[in-house]
């Protein structure tokens, strides 16, 4: 018999993350920002805060231990969306449209060539999408402020 575990992602509970430690990262987590960004680092703690638990591998994992004990898909642009879009995986997500975004939805940056920050929709206000991240300190940024750069957005879903 085939067991499947399925989590409520608490879209709330991930934007409250997100602007509570936007601005000043959580000290249960290493910063990254001062060794190459932490921008997925802090994005990856948003959805865990949002109800999706760790999974412990060496390649398909998403996990958190300390900074020299964590899975390539937790900190990184390229693999943590690598991880979101693979079906198999949890936390899931799938590639929208704009018009489609929700709070708690993961948005990366594109510069034609390389996917290279990771932002948290923590706000969606009269049609305009907000964000928080970190590298860049973002504490509910407009989004429309990033252009001219292109972006991906992924619908997280459970």
């Amino acid at each position: 018999m085939e067991y499947k575990i399925f989590v409520i992602y608490d879209r709330s509970k991930a934007s409250l993350y997100a602007q509570k430690f936007a601005l000043s990262p959580n000290p249960n987590y290493y910063f990254f920002g001062e060794i190459g960004g932490d921008c997925t680092n802090f994005v990856s703690q948003c959805l865990h805060a949002g109800g999706f638990k760790m999974i412990y591998g060496n390649f398909d994992g998403w996990f958190y231990v300390s900074p020299d004990f964590r899975s390539a898909s937790w900190s990184g642009v390229s693999f943590f969306r690598k991880f979101l879009l693979d079906d198999v995986n949890f936390p899931k997500g799938e590639i929208v449209d704009e018009k489609d975004i929700e709070v708690g939805d993961v948005v990366f940056l594109f510069d034609g060539e390389k996917y290279y920050h990771t932002l948290i929709v923590s706000q969606i206000q009269n049609g305009e999408i907000f964000v928080c991240a970190h590298s860049s300190a973002a504490l509910n940024r407009p989004l429309k402020s990033y252009f001219p750069v292109k972006f991906e957005f992924v619908h997280i879903y459970s």
